[in-house]
């Protein structure tokens, strides 16, 4: 623990270099560059952007476990009450359902519908594809954000 403190005393003492700035504002712009084409992609299918992060989460959640309205406050980074107004639009436009847990019946659980699955499917596989294309770049860059970390 004493050396990961000193080396975090460390980091925070070395002045940033002009090679750090440059390498910190092209993570910046390449992560921006995937948000704008990921936001992109969702308005050209229908959804928007945040209606495509629930799909995704719901899709995506963690382990064999089934979100609810509060996994996906988590996983959204919003509040409890605006996941509901998401949940209620998602629900009438037929992508998503919700169901009552079986186990605790105070829980409502939101699931994916096969409308919402083949929509997903499409967008994951152009993010998918962007990704690719991109990968060199940020390979490049974690790279190079290891060696500035290892030299401390």
């Amino acid at each position: 623990m004493r050396h990961v403190k000193a080396r975090s005393d460390a980091a925070r003492s070395r002045s940033l270099t002009k090679a750090d700035y440059e390498t910190l504002s092209e993570f910046r712009y390449l992560m921006r560059r995937f948000a704008a084409f990921s936001e992109a992609a969702a308005r050209e299918a229908g959804l928007t952007p945040q209606q495509h992060q629930a799909l995704l989460a719901v899709r995506g959640f963690p382990g064999s476990a089934r979100a609810n309205i509060g996994d996906l406050a988590q996983r959204l980074n919003i509040r409890h009450h605006s996941v509901v107004g998401l949940v209620d639009r998602l629900v009438s436009k037929g992508l998503l359902q919700r169901q009552v847990d079986p186990v605790d019946r105070r829980r409502v659980l939101v699931a994916l519908t096969d409308k919402s699955k083949t929509l997903l499917e499409g967008l994951s596989r152009a993010h998918r594809e962007e990704l690719r294309r991109v990968a060199p770049m940020l390979r490049g860059l974690l790279a190079s954000i290891e060696r500035g970390i290892q030299e401390l």
